[in-house]
């Protein structure tokens, strides 16, 4: 009787330390989520608006998007690195202030140097949008709606600095609530600069830019209340000495953050790329694409804010020596992220003409060939959820250990020497079309899934990176 004690004593003192990590990761997680996806509410909501100017306007911001996108994933890099250093200090000294607070100070440094040259690009979107061949009339209205984004790219970088810092101190909370205050007003701004109402002007496709830019704005000057008004966070008083250089922690949130801000353009010109692919085979195929992406971009965001809580949880236990605890988070925030992906990739293949019939209003048989192929492209977004759900959560875990240049390598591999390639083989080599180039999306996912976690299995178990 006493050995079987024992055994379930044993058990319980095995499973306590990962279901204990596993609760913390969801607490940290669960307003991660809600903000990602109040974060995509944003973008929708300027979809639906300027899609009831026509579809020259909505052309003109999709382009215009495309450009300012490019531009603020370069400068979300080194933003991106605040949330692992901050944890690392953190994690081996869970009293040092100044640690924190000189790499959030550095961390607005950086967002100001590189708005210029980030902030010219943006002023001369135009005229490259032209040298890239595309046509004058459309250039030139991504150039207007991109111009007032120019001046709101600082502040809406400036927003995602102080959303990691109040991450890495376990405080989700505040960018959630910042983020929701933030749609209410983007809607508002919405509604009034592109159509005229609340006596504003009626601005049209300059009016959404101008309402992108005044909602960065205001994300930002509300994050910066919230943090000085918040005692647990305004205790590390990070604008105090705010024009004293730190250069190594500036050195070290570039070469940790270019490469983060690099691995996210790999994957996403993927995706843009499958777009143009998409072109090919004709409207119903980019319309079933267009559809059947949406769908997997929403459930992505759940493994992503669970990912981003394992680069606080992994970095804290990384910078505090604590390789097991490293690993362990690791490991419970993969586990789940298949968890919830497994969940939602039952759904997508139970209800997929169901999905792709929201997407489409009026008659259906008019859009019975898109409808067609979204369930066909909805049943491949179900296979690769979960390989979805890994991939991120295994790349940012490695963001937790500060490594960050091997997971860019293994991105732009797995996407662009085997995950292309193989949508040309597919949709064009053996003519599978549409369905071909989702096989090569799901082929690349799953490359980036096992190279990744393979890299995150080696670093844990060898050594802690310093």
């Amino acid at each position: 009787m006493s050995e079987i004690v024992e055994i379930e004593l044993s058990r319980a003192l095995i499973w306590e330390p990962w279901i204990a990590e596993i609760r913390a990761l969801m607490r940290l997680a669960g307003p991660l989520v809600v903000t990602q996806l109040a974060q995509m509410a944003i973008l929708t909501t300027d979809v639906v608006m300027l899609g009831r100017l026509g579809k020259e306007a909505l052309a003109g911001a999709a382009i215009g998007n495309t450009v300012f996108y490019f531009v603020w994933l370069l400068g979300l890099g080194p933003t991106s690195a605040i949330a692992p250093m901050i944890a690392h200090i953190l994690g081996a000294h869970p009293s040092d202030r100044a640690g924190v607070r000189v790499v959030t100070r550095m961390g607005f440094w950086a967002v100001l140097v590189l708005w210029l040259p980030l902030g010219t690009v943006l002023l001369f979107a135009k005229d490259i949008l032209l040298l890239l061949g595309q046509e004058s009339a459309l250039a030139a209205a991504a150039g207007r709606f991109v111009l007032p984004l120019c001046f709101g790219l600082p502040f809406s970088l400036g927003f995602q600095a102080l959303r990691n810092y109040v991450t890495a101190l376990g405080r989700p909370n505040a960018s959630l609530w910042v983020m929701a205050a933030t749609f209410l007003f983007n809607v508002v701004g919405d509604y009034g600069l592109i159509f005229g109402h609340f006596g504003l002007p009626a601005l049209g496709l300059i009016g959404s830019g101008l309402a992108t830019t005044c909602s960065f704005t205001f994300s930002c000057l509300v994050m910066i209340a919230v943090v000085l008004w918040t005692p647990a966070l305004a205790k590390y008083r990070i604008f105090h000495r705010f024009f004293r250089p730190h250069w190594g922690k500036f050195a070290e949130l570039f070469r940790l953050g270019m490469p983060i801000g690099i691995t996210t353009i790999f994957e996403a010109s993927l995706f843009n790329a499958a777009t143009l692919l998409m072109g090919m085979f004709g409207t119903a195929s980019v319309a079933a694409h267009q559809v059947a992406i949406n769908v997997p971009s929403i459930t992505f965001m759940v493994p992503l804010g669970i990912a981003m809580a394992a680069t606080v949880r992994v970095g804290l236990a990384d910078g505090a020596g604590d390789r097991e605890g490293a690993r362990r988070a690791g490991f419970a925030s993969i586990l789940l992220a298949i968890t919830f992906m497994s969940v939602f990739a039952v759904m997508l293949a139970a209800f997929p003409e169901h999905i792709a019939r929201l997407y489409f209003s009026g008659d259906a048989t008019k859009n019975a060939d898109a409808i067609a192929l979204a369930v066909v492209f909805l049943h491949v977004a179900a296979a690769f959820q979960i390989v979805d759900g890994i991939q991120v959560t295994a790349a940012l875990s490695l963001r937790g250990l500060k490594d960050t240049q091997m997971p860019m390598w293994i991105a732009g591999a797995c996407y662009w020497l085997a995950g292309f390639p193989m949508c040309l083989l597919l949709g064009i080599g053996l003519g599978l079309k549409g369905f071909g180039v989702w096989i090569g999306l799901a082929f690349a996912l799953m490359m980036a899934a096992t190279f990744m976690c393979w890299r995150f299995y080696h670093l844990s178990r060898d050594a802690r990176l310093e």
